[in-house]
């Protein structure tokens, strides 16, 4: 699972829809391997990761999960910054870099966020949405093993990211490991009480978390205000 999954279902709930099969999707052309690997997710992370995450959960103090969040939440403020500024955004790509600066040293080690309130702006940029930015087309639709939804665009592009690849300078294998589950883990945890949109509203779950991934994929690569998009028409 990854946090976009978290603000996906975040968009399902506000738009308070269900979603039934229909006539098939242009931006999903590969459905039958994306529905297959769906289910196989699905089932690793129903007998594996919820229960882990669940766990995590309920045995780890709320402040301590708070300040691991934002651990995690600083390593990607590098990424952000970086691609912000090959957006062209550099006031914002400079924030981004100022918030991990601060976080990193005021913060100890990001574990704090005390650059928010000093009226630095979190945002939320990767390669992928630079890639979109610079007009480059999503792809199809794209179920990454283990990972969740994504694009032919998107899924390869993950890899330049600093923050999806922080863990590779670690050389001790076990620590590298660790750390890594980890920041799967919390993420997990923190759908557990989302998740049940999904459940309730979906009549058919992997269309629901297809199109509303999508569109919220879309709003983020043109910052909210997306054009109009003809295979929608």
């Amino acid at each position: 699972m990854t946090r976009a999954l978290l603000a996906t279902l975040a968009l399902a709930a506000a738009s308070g829809c269900a979603t039934v099969s229909g006539p098939p999707n242009p931006k999903d052309p590969w459905e039958g391997y994306n529905r297959s690997m769906f289910e196989v997710n699905d089932t690793a992370d129903k007998y594996v990761l919820k229960p882990i995450a669940q766990g995590y959960d309920k045995v780890t103090p709320g402040f301590v999960q708070q300040g691991v969040s934002n651990f995690f939440d600083n390593i990607q403020d590098l990424s952000t910054g970086l691609n912000n500024m090959l957006q062209g955004k550099f006031a914002s790509g400079a924030g981004d870099l100022g918030r991990l600066v601060v976080n990193s040293t005021i913060g100890i080690l990001g574990l704090w966020d005390v650059a928010t309130p000093m009226g630095l702006e979190k945002h939320n940029e990767d390669f992928g949405q630079t890639l979109g930015w610079w007009g480059v087309p999503s792809g199809p639709y794209f179920i990454i093993p283990l990972f969740g939804p994504s694009t032919a665009r998107d899924a390869p592009s993950r890899y330049v990211d600093p923050s999806f690849a922080y863990n590779r300078h670690i050389g001790d294998v076990a620590s590298r490991n660790s750390l890594y589950g980890l920041d799967i883990v919390r993420t997990r945890a923190g759908l557990l009480k989302a998740e049940k949109v999904l459940d309730e509203a979906a009549l058919d779950k992997y269309s629901f978390t297809r199109d509303a991934w999508l569109q919220r994929r879309r709003n983020m690569v043109f910052d909210g205000r997306p054009p109009k998009d003809p295979d929608d028409e």
